[in-house]
């Protein structure tokens, strides 16, 4: 059995604002899981778009330009409209060996190599479009150790790194969560907006297992990287889209960006056409002709809530490797700053990772 230590290294976000709020410590009290949690030995912590967004306030109202703006306020910065309580430990992935258990849980857990849910509804009794986000409403994965709920750490049996694993929960159960929520079938043809991303990238192998065909919108210079992923086409994403796909060729829009050039996408689906939303990288606010909407027939959704089944199949797919991860770069945990900042400058393809 492995010695818990009484204190760790852990980051603090000690407020909304920028990189000054995160704060590498070595003296953080190592958290003791209440009788339904386990205490597990964070492996690997992946970097998401999520966190960024929740320190810097980007969730408010007041907030209306793309994701790395600064400007919100501290009554709505998360992602709920509820004010944070800080500090707070985010970290909206995890991958790790449970250590310890509550009275209520079963000590063979103890051992267990585990992904833990983002998107939770455990603690919100499982109602429907209620749920905490790892990071956000409870200390996430930005430490040597972390508590989470027995019933949301899922046993995963796999040869892939640390680094990989951790590169899993929270973009690819969101890309798995869209797929699933306009569902995708075999034959359809999905455009993917933000596809060198982390969602983005995850949303094109989801959608390729699923049989579908892919566009893909990427920098010209992450073209050659997205089709090595599966995309069948890449549309450069300085080009706009009406010139160059046929207007009404896509059944399924999966959108991460939106942005000023939001209104080709609805053009770009044919009639009768789903579109599916979890992210707004290049601005929250759109301008959308109704008819557009109505005269085609289309289903607007916006996807965040996640049916507890869309983890358990990510983990069949980890286990029988029907996936690929794509990890570009990992760090230490104290150098949060430099991997929050590559991956504001979408400098690589795919996921960053940090290794406490």
């Amino acid at each position: 059995m492995s010695i818990i230590p009484q204190i760790m290294s852990a980051i603090l976000t000690t407020g909304h604002g920028g990189f000054e709020v995160l704060e590498f410590r070595t003296d953080v009290k190592v958290p003791m899981p209440m009788s339904d949690q386990v205490l597990i030995k964070v492996l690997g912590a992946g970097i998401n778009n999520t966190d960024i967004n929740t320190r810097t306030a980007w969730y408010s109202k007041a907030v209306t330009g793309e994701t790395n703006s600064n400007e919100g306020l501290d009554e709505d910065g998360g992602w709920s409209g509820k004010p944070l309580d800080f500090p707070i430990i985010q970290g909206a992935d995890c991958y790790g060996e449970i250590v310890a258990v509550g009275v209520g849980v079963n000590s063979e857990r103890i051992g267990e190599r585990v992904l833990v849910r983002t998107i939770q509804q455990y603690a919100v009794g499982y109602r429907p479009y209620e749920c905490w986000t790892m990071g956000s409403e409870c200390d996430g994965a930005f430490a040597e150790y972390m508590v989470a709920f027995s019933e949301e750490s899922f046993k995963i049996e796999s040869d892939w790194s640390a680094a990989e694993l951790a590169s899993i929960p929270c973009a690819y159960s969101t890309a798995e969560n869209l797929l699933e929520r306009s569902n995708v079938k075999k034959g359809e043809v999905v455009l993917i907006t933000g596809a060198s991303g982390g969602v983005g990238s995850a949303a094109i192998q989801l959608a390729k297992r699923r049989g579908a065909s892919v566009v893909a919108i990427a920098s010209k210079s992450k073209a050659d990287a997205v089709k090595v992923i599966g995309a069948d086409e890449v549309i450069n994403r300085e080009d706009r889209l009406v010139s160059s796909l046929e207007n009404e060729s896509i059944d399924v829009v999966i959108d991460l960006v939106a942005g000023s050039d939001w209104a080709d996408l609805l053009d770009a689906l044919k009639r009768g056409g789903r579109y599916a939303a979890a992210g707004a990288i290049a601005g929250p606010i759109v301008e959308l002709d109704i008819r557009t909407l109505y005269l085609k027939d289309l289903t607007l959704m916006g996807c965040t809530v996640q049916d507890s089944q869309v983890f358990i199949n990510l983990i069949g797919y980890i286990e029988r490797n029907e996936i690929k991860p794509l990890v570009s770069r990992t760090y230490p945990l104290k150098d949060i700053v430099s991997a929050q900042k590559d991956f504001l400058a979408k400098k690589y393809v795919g996921k960053l990772v940090l290794l406490p």
